[in-house]
């Protein structure tokens, strides 16, 4: 029960930020903009916005799927895969001027760091024995 909850609120991030993103893309589509284009690639505004709502549907996935304990190395390692170039791109705060916009990003940053630390967590941890049993003739 004690991991259940303890997978469910490292989740809770997951499901509640990736059903965000998937039902309003917003800001973060110019976020995705911004980063390609550092990449030397072009998206157009709707592309954009469907790797937005693709990687929310990826992050409602597989914090559920995280939370209920099914499969959750797979689980967390696919989020953090998700959430390393969401962290490099949405919060540069490297490239940004000292200032309240550089805080909040510092501490955006740091705060997914410290998540991606829960997810390693879950994807070290040892799983379950599978139970032996001797069949009876």
């Amino acid at each position: 029960m004690a991991g259940f909850v303890a997978r469910s609120l490292l989740s809770s991030i997951f499901i509640s930020g990736g059903l965000g993103a998937v039902q309003a893309p917003g800001p973060r589509s110019a976020t995705v903009i911004n980063a390609a284009k550092k990449l030397n690639v072009n998206l157009a505004e709707a592309e954009a916005d469907t790797v937005v709502k693709l990687n929310g549907a990826t992050m409602v996935g597989a914090g559920a799927t995280v939370a209920l304990g099914i499969f959750p190395r797979l689980s967390a390692a696919t989020l953090i895969a998700s959430l390393v170039p969401t962290t490099l791109a949405g919060h540069p705060f490297w490239e940004m001027e000292a200032g309240q916009a550089r805080s909040m990003n510092k501490i955006q940053f740091f705060k997914n760091l410290s998540i991606i630390g829960g997810l390693v967590s879950v994807l070290l941890s040892p799983g379950k024995a599978k139970k032996v049993t001797a069949r009876r003739r």
